[in-house]
């Protein structure tokens, strides 16, 4: 299956220079667990609640004063709308991440998540033994 098929298209995203207050409102606003930050419609970073719990939460910052460039990961591993699910699943485990931006040319256009991937394919055995894998990731 076609990661096109899976993604969402309606990307919630954020600009860098954005306070991490803004981007928890946001999150929680939207109930989702990670935001695109774009730069001049490029993609610079990626934001997930982990981010937050990490960089800013852990070490005391302010939120209305820690922008999002300080804290984003910023090796944003991408996917492509072409890609098959396997594939996906394959990039998002080898790197440990359950969220892949995809893009087209230079634009993003959609995200596909682990839970998205499990939803779509829970009768593949070999998807599910993959997903396992990467929701468990923190234990290897």
């Amino acid at each position: 299956m076609k990661i096109e098929k899976l993604m969402t298209k309606n990307v919630i995203t954020l600009p860098a220079d954005a306070s991490a207050y803004d981007a928890v409102k946001l999150m929680n606003k939207n109930k989702i667990g990670c935001l695109v930050v774009l730069h001049n419609n490029l993609v610079v970073g990626i934001l997930t609640e982990r981010d937050l719990l990490e960089r800013v939460l852990e070490k005391c910052r302010n939120p209305k004063e820690t922008r999002i460039s300080e804290i984003m990961t910023k090796h944003v591993i991408v996917g492509k709308p072409d890609m098959e699910h396997i594939e996906a699943t394959k990039v998002m485990f080898k790197n440990k991440v359950k969220k892949l931006p995809i893009i087209e040319g230079n634009q993003l256009v959609g995200i596909v998540t682990l839970t998205d991937i499990a939803r779509a394919t829970s009768i593949d055995k070999k998807t599910i033994e993959l997903i396992q894998k990467l929701s468990n990731m923190h234990m290897l």
